[in-house]
């Protein structure tokens, strides 16, 4: 459960939890062993008396009966139904109070204790039958043997006599007693051996899992290699699985990261040392006096295009960190594609201008709410600028380069084309272009290679779908288009369109 303040708990210890768990029904059974003990004993300490106790009482009616001859029937209120030393006998228990009663065929007390409550019986009355029963008399709680009794030569009369047993349960308590402590006096010895035995078989159990942490933490920080899942348990080896997996991409990444970083360095080595060269170089005709200020202004001018070509680079490499980054990719929200297109466009003129390239956006209208994708802007942008930026660089002065946002037919998807009329893009190329700091090879156009490497990252993190072909058709051989212009390169994305709630 989260605490309060929203933070996840602390997570125990395995071992603990485990043994929790295992020890917690086991106290949960004891006590409902200990009353189903308790319950059993009973009946087995019940069961003797019960039988000693209906032996009596069927001797006792087989007295009654031989007692009541047919004739004197009328005179049975007047005489025991027990003979005195009988009577005697069946009191001299030491251990519990006994009562006994006689009723006569009228229900009339012959003998015994009239306190002894009479049976209330529904079902017919079957002679020399032994029902049980638990009573009370007075204060004391009793068990109760009964019979009717049919009397010697009236075997065809309905008409019985009852007679009762009881006896207080002192015996059958003590002997329910020993039964439990028996049972359950080694228990307090067998419950603690038990708990013992679970923690070492426990212990024992998770002594992989320590290994496993010491083999992991003995590690070098560098060693990204995979854990040898055969020495691990059945249980545990989907958990190294997923560790090796996260292994094999962190070592990917890592070994990715470290490429790029020797590239950058590499790249960046260029415009740093012609910067570190031309400070140098006009600092020596400054000290021989030989400096002119057209050679001057000819240093000074290229260290501002060697520092501009830095200063690219190093946006280049922000860029591309932004474009890696996936928890900035995860904040996305409904973005309007040809309204970002359109402003990138216009950002880009005065270079177009400049370069005597007409640029334009050709689609739909910005205020078209159906061309909406699910995007991160910023990244969006970055798409788009680094997708104009090459097509600029790559067209030579008279081209055209052309920025596009259509919706397919169907409305599934929004589609992004950036196209040009430069040189093209060799179909031997086109899988190479979105390396990092790839360039093609005879462009003689100056760039840090970092551009469509950046396209492709955005355009994996929004799950969009990208394509490369050319402007128009190539010649067979030449490479040219049939007008004599470049084939031109044109890159087109397709985004996941999004619906827009209507206004």
């Amino acid at each position: 459960m989260p605490s309060k303040d929203g933070a996840s708990p602390q997570q125990g210890s395995l071992f603990g939890e485990i043994l929790d768990w295992m020890l917690a029904p086991l106290l949960l059974i004891w006590p409902i062993s200990v009353a189903l003990t308790w319950l059993v004993a009973q009946g087995i300490a019940s069961r003797p008396y019960d039988r000693e106790l209906g032996e009596t009482a069927r001797s006792l009616g087989l007295q009654v009966a031989a007692a009541e001859a047919p004739m004197g029937l009328a005179k049975g209120r007047d005489r025991n139904a027990l003979a005195p030393e009988a009577a005697a006998l069946l009191r001299a228990d030491a251990s519990d109070t006994v009562f006994y009663q006689v009723l006569g065929l009228r229900g009339e007390l012959l003998s015994g204790d009239a306190a002894l409550p009479v049976p209330v019986e529904e079902a017919p009355i079957v002679p020399w039958e032994i029902h049980f029963r638990d009573d009370e008399v007075g204060t004391d709680a009793v068990r109760v043997a009964y019979l009717w009794v049919a009397p010697e030569g009236q075997a065809g009369s309905t008409r019985t006599m009852l007679v009762q047993v009881a006896e207080t349960l002192g015996k059958r308590a003590r002997l329910t007693n020993e039964i439990i402590k028996g049972v359950i006096l080694p228990q307090f010895v067998i419950l603690p051996l038990a708990v013992l035995l679970v923690w070492l078989a426990l212990a024992r159990g998770i002594s992989p899992l320590n290994e496993l942490q010491r083999r992991i933490r003995s590690r070098e920080s560098s060693d990204l290699s995979p854990i040898d899942e055969q020495r691990v348990p059945d249980e545990v080896a989907p958990l190294v699985r997923a560790i090796n997996d996260l292994l094999a991409r962190l070592d990917s990444s890592m070994s990715r990261q470290k490429h790029f970083l020797a590239d950058a360095a590499h790249q960046l080595k260029t415009p740093l040392a012609g910067l570190r060269t031309q400070a140098e170089l006009i600092q020596r005709e400054i000290d021989a006096g030989r400096a002119s200020p057209d050679e001057m202004k000819r240093s000074l001018a290229q260290i501002a295009r060697a520092s501009e070509r830095a200063a690219h680079m190093v946006n280049q490499l922000l860029s591309m960190a932004r474009a890696e980054d996936a928890e900035q990719a995860m904040r996305r929200e409904p973005v309007n594609l040809a309204e970002i297109a359109i402003d990138t466009v216009r950002d880009f003129v005065p270079r177009a201008l400049e370069r005597r390239i007409d640029l334009g956006y050709d689609g739909v209208a910005p205020d078209d709410s159906r061309l909406r994708v699910q995007a991160q802007p910023v990244l969006l942008g970055e798409l788009i600028r680094n997708l104009v930026d090459n097509a600029l660089l790559y067209t030579p002065a008279g081209g055209v380069v052309t920025v596009r946002v259509v919706e397919d037919p169907f409305g599934q998807v929004v589609v992004l084309q950036v196209e040009d009329t430069g040189p093209g893009i060799s179909p031997a190329e086109r899988e190479k272009v979105f390396q990092p700091f790839y360039r093609s090879l005879g462009s003689g156009v100056e760039g840090s290679g970092l551009g469509l490497a950046i396209v492709q990252e955005i355009v994996q993190q929004h799950a969009a779908e990208l394509t490369l072909d050319d402007t128009r058709v190539r010649r067979a051989a030449g490479g040219e288009s049939p007008d004599g212009q470049g084939p031109g390169a044109r890159f087109t994305i397709r985004f996941p369109a999004t619906s827009s709630p209507t206004s």
